[in-house]
């Protein structure tokens, strides 16, 4: 978990990165670039499309068109600020800025998503030698059941048992 000094620091190095970018570009420097900006580093976690514009109305931001959003995102993922992943059907995205490798656990029943840290995973990719390509991070992805799912199964499982046994 990062301290909210260390945050501010990531949040003013993408901020540098993004002026950079639009000055070396010629683009406008827009409000709504850096308060998407600003709102996707808050989140902490994955989130959708939705979930950011939501995010953006909930902090009495001015509204934000999904297209301004969409285009946004991809901007920053050009940048390496911003990866979308997609997990079982949807499409969600993450903030990636500072080497924030992980794996993740994606339940095959209900699609829950849970992030995992594991130094083991992360030092064998670090020492990986790859020919002719620079790692700048990873992702993982670990398909399987979620104990929440895995007893819900077990209960009807139990319960179809012993509705053939009374039959």
């Amino acid at each position: 978990m990062k301290t909210k000094d260390e945050k501010k620091g990531v949040l003013q190095a993408v901020e540098r990165i993004l002026d950079n970018y639009l000055e070396m570009n010629n683009h406008r420097k827009t409000p709504e670039r850096y308060a998407i900006l600003k709102a996707v580093y808050s989140i902490g976690s994955h989130f959708t499309l939705d979930e950011l514009g939501q995010k953006l109305a909930e902090d009495d931001r001015f509204p934000v068109s999904r297209a301004t959003l969409y285009n946004t995102l991809n901007l920053f993922m050009e940048l390496r600020l911003v990866i979308r992943h997609r997990f079982q059907g949807t499409t969600k995205y993450e903030a990636c800025y500072a080497g924030d490798s992980h794996c993740h656990q994606i339940c095959t029943v209900c699609g829950k998503v849970t992030e995992v840290k594991s130094p083991e995973i992360a030092e064998t990719i670090e020492n990986m030698r790859l020919k002719r390509f620079r790692k700048d991070g990873f992702s993982l992805y670990i398909y399987g059941i979620c104990s929440t799912c895995q007893a819900s199964i077990t209960r009807k499982l139990k319960k179809n048992k012993k509705t053939r046994n009374t039959e």
